[in-house]
């Protein structure tokens, strides 16, 4: 009976529904959203709105004309035939009218004129590398570097990992505080298949961002328009993304969740390991539209990064042609890292008229990191029979330097850090006012309990600032001190206000165009821990941009920027190699002069630009450091001066038709002088930088694409061992050379659609192979310094990093 209602209902229910909805988001061929777009169909009409979206309805079995137009874009025509179907997603891309704009071009060079690069995103999930991502093709950069594929921290233009920014919807992101390693760190915190607008400034930038010396990243995660997911697999891990709109496209939401295993990588190493990393992160970017006024939005964020390292043994092979050496170590023990952080933040976009917008927002990020390790060495160095004609030729002959040692910790450190921030911006014309403020409350709490037992030919290495040994001439009878030992219990308590105000115009003198901007920042922080009195501070930052357009047949663009930069100090930043806390240690400041010149050019009838600067950093309080990998150890006295100079040229454009790469070439030299000693390099002096960032296609076989990511570096300064004076070593680690070479076939994209098969289920499908460190060359980032008591020798061994690695990757797009 039930069957026989629902079959007499039916044709009730069919006829009911008397229209269907066709909505989608117009775009152009550079992906991105064309507004005011005229939509006319039966006599009726609307717009694309500001992020090229718009919706309509049409009565169902009926075929209806819609036509699309636009002043500076070809007109499209598309018919819909409703028989069944409520619902149309359209989301064509219009073809520019360039029959109509050859003698005149208009382009937008907002960003070019604040000194900011702009990365498509679709470079994003080209790029190849250990850990591809945003971080990945910064690499590729002149003046930005980093020599180890494992980690996704980067050096910019001389400073380390702690001077740069990275925003995220405007918010700021913090790092890790006890990753000592690049393969402990995993997944980055920005999920590259979230992500819509990628800019980057390298120096010289605004009073808007933060105060930091070295550079800002900054990321807008998107909003969806329609229902999508799309799936990345790889042999090193995989992500799901998910979005979709709803409330009648009010409410936008998407997710990501990402996977990373590094035991591909991590295996190729000369060190032989058993490793279970397991790195987890969730992202998740909501965005509700109350009114056209009113905006709210929700950015979350998960990660989970388990590390379990249990090393076996290590054979390393080093010294010269004449005199070669061998490094043999046998392990025991383990190590096992938990670092957890959670991250979640609320925004208002208010616009309450067209020149007046106000954003609030308030976040929080918490941290709980352990490390735990246990692990004892005992190694020999010996020497390696060089002679060709020798039966033993490549062997070990005899034992130089024999010993062991023992490395424990057990440490703990929490996090919280929270703000609320105001910001304003206002527009008058050719005129535009920015300005906020922010309250930002941090307490970390760190327990330290780490210490290093050295024994070499049976006699305990002792510090050197103890009562000293002569051993094994004479008998030593005072206690048995650990060579290392740290321990410290601190809780920090930092508040910190900060604010800036900043004006900017666009003009134009005598037919050239004219970008200007002057801001201001100020930063009061107070510093409190159980042990001391609350120490505050107070520092001013200005800085100003001029960039000018001349009216020349030639496409050029000239800028200079800088200013007075600070750096008031973070915890990393305050607590010294002992573990302890010194709330007194000041800002770190820098004068820093930014100028530049960009030229766009058609070569083989193609757009080409070559992008030139030139810059200069005159560094005071300085913070002195010391890298080891990826961790950072600073003196906290503020005794030192430094400087930086260099030039970088980046040379981008369609070297073959349709797909845009590029050549970067960097010099940098940058030197400190620690306590009035002399100046030595720093340990960032990086001088020379070589990039390609390359795409291609085979001519016959357009689907079959292929991408090469080739970085070189000359080499950093080798660091010193524990409590050495590091003016007595000066020796550089070997260059960084390293390149990464990809194919992949397209079976479906947006050219490639099907209609039939199992294809047409996808947008997009692709799989490739990736073949990282293609020669398989042996690179470097530190030195292991082995001791020997009898010859009073300090070793300085290379750490080197990945090998080849051959890699399967399989993306999908629904």
């Amino acid at each position: 009976m039930k069957k026989l209602i629902l079959l007499l209902l039916f044709p009730l229910l069919v006829f009911a529904q008397k229209t269907a909805t066709v909505k989608g988001i117009i775009t152009n061929k550079f992906n991105m959203p064309i507004e005011g777009i005229a939509i006319s169909y039966l006599s009726e009409g609307t717009i694309t709105d500001a992020r090229g979206a718009y919706q309509f309805t049409i009565p169902i079995r009926k075929t209806v004309t819609v036509t699309f137009t636009h002043v500076s874009y070809k007109t499209l025509v598309k018919k819909f035939t409703s028989r069944g179907k409520t619902n149309f997603n359209f989301s064509p891309t219009l073809q520019i009218k360039s029959e109509e704009l050859e003698e005149v071009i208009v382009k937008n060079q907002q960003k070019e004129a604040q000194g900011i690069t702009k990365i498509k995103t679709k470079k994003v999930k080209n790029i190849l590398g250990a850990n591809a991502g945003v971080e990945n093709i910064l690499m590729t950069l002149p003046g930005v570097s980093n020599n180890n594929e494992l980690s996704t921290q980067y050096n910019v233009r001389g400073g380390n990992f702690d001077e740069n920014l990275v925003y995220v919807n405007g918010i700021e992101v913090y790092r890790p505080f006890l990753i000592r390693s690049g393969q402990q760190e995993g997944l980055s915190f920005t999920n590259p298949h979230m992500i819509q607008n990628i800019n980057f400034s390298a120096g010289g930038f605004q009073s808007k961002y933060g105060d930091k010396l070295s550079s800002v990243l900054d990321i807008t995660y998107r909003k969806p328009t329609d229902f999508g997911i799309q799936i990345d697999l790889s042999l090193l891990g995989g992500s799901f993304t998910i979005e979709d709109t709803f409330a009648n496209n009010k409410l936008s939401a998407i997710v990501g969740i990402r996977y990373r295993d590094n035991s591909l990588l991590v295996n190729s190493k000369q060190t032989e390991v058993n490793f279970r990393p397991r790195f987890t992160d969730v992202q998740s970017f909501l965005s509700y539209e109350a009114n056209d006024k009113l905006t709210l939005s929700f950015l979350g964020n998960f990660s989970l990064n388990n590390y379990n390292y249990k090393p076996i043994t290590r054979k390393t092979r080093f010294g010269t042609l004449t005199n070669p050496l061998e490094l043999i170590v046998f392990y025991q023990g383990q190590e096992q890292d938990r670092f957890q952080t959670l991250f979640g933040a609320f925004s208002v976009d208010y616009q309450v008229n067209n020149d007046l917008k106000i954003t609030g927002t308030v976040s929080s990020f918490n941290t709980q990191e352990e490390e735990y390790f246990d692990i004892a060495a005992a190694y020999a160095i010996g020497e390696v029979n060089s002679n060709i004609g020798s039966e033993d030729f490549g062997e070990v002959e005899f034992s130089q330097g024999i010993g062991s040692q023992i490395n424990h910790a057990r440490n703990d450190l929490d996090a919280l850090i929270s703000n609320i921030k105001l910001k304003a911006t206002l527009k008058d014309g050719s005129n535009e006012w920015k300005a906020g403020i922010k309250y930002q409350t941090e307490n970390i709490k760190d327990r330290i309990r780490e210490w290093e037992v050295i024994d070499s030919l049976g006699f305990s290495v002792r510090p050197p600032h103890h009562t000293p040994s002569n051993q094994p001439y004479e008998p030593f009878t005072g206690p048995i001190e650990p060579y290392r030992n740290v321990r410290a219990n601190n809780e920090t308590d930092i508040n910190r206000i900060t604010s800036f105000l900043q004006f900017s115009r666009k003009t134009t003198w005598n037919e050239h165009q004219i970008w200007m901007n002057i801001g201001v920042r100020s930063h009061y922080w107070a510093i409190k821990t159980a042990s001391t009195n609350t120490y505050s501070q107070t520092i001013f930052s200005p800085r100003a941009q001029f960039a000018i357009k001349p009216d020349w047949e030639s496409d050029m663009l000239f800028r200079i920027s800088g200013g007075w930069y600070s750096q008031p100090p973070f915890y990393r930043e305050l607590r010294d190699y002992d573990g302890q806390v010194h709330p007194e240690v000041k800002a770190q400041k820098s004068i820093h002069i930014v100028a530049g010149n960009e030229l766009s050019f058609d070569l083989w009838e193609r757009p080409f630009k070559l992008v030139t600067e030139v810059y200069y950093k005159d560094l005071s309080n300085v913070n002195a450091y010391s890298v080891d990998n990826v961790r950072i150890r600073y003196r906290t006295d503020n005794v030192t001066d430094a400087y930086a100079y260099g030039l970088d040229i980046r040379l981008n454009g369609e070297f073959v038709p349709g797909n845009d790469s590029w050549v970067s070439f960097g010099y940098l030299k940058t030197e400190e002088n620690i306590n009035n000693k002399g100046y030595i390099a720093r340990p960032t002096d990086q001088r020379l930088k070589f990039g390609i960032l390359f795409q291609d296609y085979v001519p016959n076989l357009p689907d079959l694409k292929a991408y090469l990511n080739l970085v070189y570096n000359t080499g950093l300064p080798g660091g010193a061992p524990a409590y050495a004076d590091v003016y007595q070593f000066q020796n550089r680690l070997n260059d960084y050379k390293r390149a990464d070479v990809g194919i992949s076939y397209v079976f479906a994209d947006a050219n490639k659609q099907h209609k039939t098969g199992f294809l047409r289920r996808f947008k997009e499908l692709t799989a490739g192979l990736e073949l990282f460190n293609m020669f398989d060359i042996r690179n470097s980032n530190t030195n292991t310094w082995v001791r020997d008591a009898y010859s009073k020798n300090q070793y300085g061994i290379p750490n080197y990093m990945t090998g080849r690695v051959l890699n399967f990757k399989l993306g999908m797009q629904f």
